[in-house]
């Protein structure tokens, strides 16, 4: 996918805001979803241009005309561990309906970013402060893979602060949840809308020792 209208949502987070920059040196018009006005200029610093919008509150119709005319979808949005019912809220309805928007716009690229262990049967204890995220992620990924888009699920490992490396290692090369650092997840996303290979797959992935290029278009090594 080249030179592509991207829409990232969840747009100030710290793993969107580097890929901003990436999908703007790579050649994409890129546009950020944002929920607060004030970081307006600093998504706008990245080159990528900014729409205030609490995802919250759309419903699938509103949502739709958000996202028409782009190319593709990253859903890189998520409560960031609020209240239980505002994480099933962003996490799972909100990010349903951004699906739902996407077939009724005719966006069929999809890229939900997620974490290394969701699944249906994730096992977090219910008394678990994570269990809603867990629940939540969950249940949005499985809604996505059952839908008719061009979807792709991407599930880091715990994510640091450390430098790029460029380097990651996917679940079916062998990795354990770990860790990544958030400049390779970035790039992980970046590389994933030009890989076709990743389409209608889920990846999970942590630091390691392949190229993310090499990662990504192996569909071998793809979960």
């Amino acid at each position: 996918m080249e030179n592509a209208r991207v829409l990232v949502v969840g747009g100030h987070g710290k793993v969107a805001l580097l890929l901003l920059r990436l999908l703007i040196e790579s050649g994409h018009q890129v546009s950020a979803v944002i929920r607060n006005p004030e970081h307006r200029a600093e998504v706008a610093e990245s080159g990528a241009d900014p729409l205030v919008a609490d995802v919250e509150q759309l419903g699938v119709e509103e949502l739709a005309e958000l996202v028409r005319g782009h190319d593709a979808i990253v859903w890189s949005a998520g409560a960031g561990g609020g209240s239980p019912a505002r994480t099933y809220a962003v996490d799972r309805d909100a990010a349903i309906r951004s699906m739902e928007a996407a077939a009724l716009a005719g966006v069929q690229r999809y890229v939900m970013v997620s974490y290394f262990g969701s699944q249906l049967d994730h096992g977090v204890p219910e008394d678990s402060g994570f269990f809603p995220y867990a629940e939540a992620k969950a249940a949005a990924d499985a809604y996505l893979e059952r839908t008719q888009l061009d979807w792709t699920i991407l599930g880091p490992s715990r994510l640091t602060a450390e430098p790029a490396t460029g380097r990651i290692e996917t679940a079916s090369q062998g990795a354990t949840a770990g860790s990544v650092s958030r400049a390779d997840v970035a790039a992980v996303i970046a590389r994933t809308l030009q890989e076709p290979a990743t389409i209608r797959r889920t990846i999970r992935f942590n630091a390691g020792a392949t190229p993310v290029a090499d990662a990504l278009s192996d569909e071998g090594d793809l979960a």
